[in-house]
């Protein structure tokens, strides 16, 4: 099975965008190629043809193969819903809700879904470049490891580790992990190559040949920040880092405690003139933003209580006295109801919450989870709109008199009776590019005529041109097997 894995040497080291590279790369050889992640841990999902969910990275990686994003693709995903419990979706259904000791003990039960769904990829593309998960160096979880060396050792798949310059160590980070695995995963490992390099990579020569030096392993190649990396869907709402542009109008985003799905934003951080602003815990609402957006959550009960303790409710408040526009992404929709009730305990512990109050609308939890691609029109524009439904709970009230859109042929979303409050379930609205700037241009922000697509598409190109340029890339792939 011709196939390829990519591990880190930690977290956030870049193993999402090196696979995204190496699948275009790969595609532009005339090669069939897909992506792969056997465990991926994130609440940012995407949907699938099929109706299941898989990680956003993935589905990311799936455009850069020219394909559609499959269950297969990342059979297991874990979404937090607390510091200690996740929920468990395997091959784009939910299976569980787990703690972390439980889901040690399930791990190995999983391993045959892993397995299958790599098998089904790998019989159906000429070649699978893998992602990993965290570090194969974390050797307390290697018994019963699905995501890393235990997924590689099981499907015979050779593995290039990547470290991240940008963090400091790299050579402890590589030579470490060496010593630290035992000698049949080390034996998996064939190479390893340096990433996010800033300045002049000559400076590192000494370091790279000592690294090769040390672990007996080939280097594939150093690897100099990729600047563009901003305009790709981001795996972690910590790298949408705000980018200050003059004369931009501010639209600020809360940084919910489980903050999901938050590639909404994508494309409102590109807009030239638009200032994005990610509001962290602790901060104030900026009293210049135009819009604030209340994101998707995984916890809508419990970031409801997260934003109240930042002081975000009162901000709230005062921005909408000052005639603000406020805008709720599902979970998000729900906070800013007048109450989130969970009869059944599927958020947590049952129980219901205050909202907001900014919308006449409630809404209930259920355990049936909508999961579906949706065409849409939005309402004050007249304009079409695709997106998908991510979520549990259904909400109504006086305010879904005024929907937010018409989703063949139902209402969807609740408007505020002045038109500056707006609920909606849907996902992935701004990247339609004409409603995009209709809506802007609806808060007062002149949006620039642009294709996000396009953007997306060009910058994935850049980014195998980055790899061509500074590593192996005829070398890694010719590692497959």
């Amino acid at each position: 099975m011709p196939a390829l894995m990519i591990q880190g040497c930690g977290s956030n080291v870049g193993k999402s965008l090196l696979v995204a590279g190496l699948c275009r790369a790969a595609r532009r050889r005339g090669l069939s190629v897909a992506p792969f992640k056997p465990q991926n841990m994130s609440n940012n999902a995407a949907v699938t043809a099929d109706g299941g969910e898989i990680g956003r990275a993935q589905a990311l990686q799936a455009l850069a193969c020219g394909l559609e994003p499959m269950t297969d693709m990342n059979p297991v995903l874990l979404k937090p819903e607390s510091e200690t419990g996740a929920q468990v979706v395997v091959q784009g259904r939910r299976l569980t809700t787990t703690r972390a000791a439980e889901y040690a003990r399930l791990k190995p039960q999983l391993l045959g879904h892993v397995l299958d769904s790599f098998r089904r990829l790998s019989a159906a593309h000429d070649l699978v470049i893998v992602e990993g998960a965290g570090s194969p160096a974390e050797v307390n979880l290697r018994a019963g490891d699905i995501a890393n060396m235990g997924f590689a050792r099981a499907a015979d798949v050779p593995v290039v580790l990547a470290g991240d310059i940008d963090r400091g160590g790299v050579i402890a980070q590589i030579i470490g992990t060496k010593a630290v695995i035992d000698a049949d995963d080390a034996a998996l490992v064939k190479g390893f190559l340096i990433n996010k390099f800033r300045g002049d990579s000559r400076l590192f020569d000494e370091g790279y040949q000592m690294i090769e030096a040390r672990s007996g392993w080939r280097g594939f190649g150093v690897l100099p920040w990729f600047p563009q990396a901003h305009l790709l869907p981001a795996e972690d709402a910590l790298e949408i880092a705000s980018h200050p542009k003059a004369g931009g109008v501010t639209v600020a985003c809360l940084t919910l405690s489980r903050i999901a799905n938050f590639d909404d934003l994508d494309p409102i951080a590109a807009e030239p003139g638009v200032d994005l602003v990610m509001v962290q815990p602790g901060q104030p609402i900026p009293a210049e933003a135009r819009l604030v957006i209340i994101p998707g959550s995984k916890s809508t009960r419990g970031d409801l209580a997260f934003l109240r303790a930042q002081g975000w409710d009162i901000d709230l408040l005062a921005h909408a006295r000052r005639g603000g526009h406020v805008l709720g992404i599902c979970g998000g929709y729900q906070m800013l109801g007048r109450v989130v009730r969970d009869p059944d305990g599927i958020e947590g512990p049952a129980g219901e919450t205050p909202g907001l109050g900014l919308l006449d609308v409630e809404t209930v939890m259920s355990p049936d989870k909508r999961l579906a691609r949706v065409q849409a029109t939005h309402v004050a524009s007249g304009l079409p709109v695709e997106g998908y439904e991510i979520h549990l709970g259904r909400s109504g009230g006086p305010d879904c008199a005024r929907p937010f859109a018409h989703v063949e042929g139902r209402q969807e979303g609740a408007v505020s009776a002045d038109g500056r409050i707006a609920g909606s379930y849907l996902h992935g609205l701004f990247a339609a590019d004409g409603f995009r700037a209709a809506y802007l241009r609806q808060i007062g922000i002149a949006a620039v005529p642009r294709s996000h697509a396009a953007t997306v598409e060009v910058t994935l190109d850049a980014l195998a041109d980055h790899l061509e340029t500074h590593l192996d890339v005829a070398g890694l792939l010719a590692l497959a097997r």
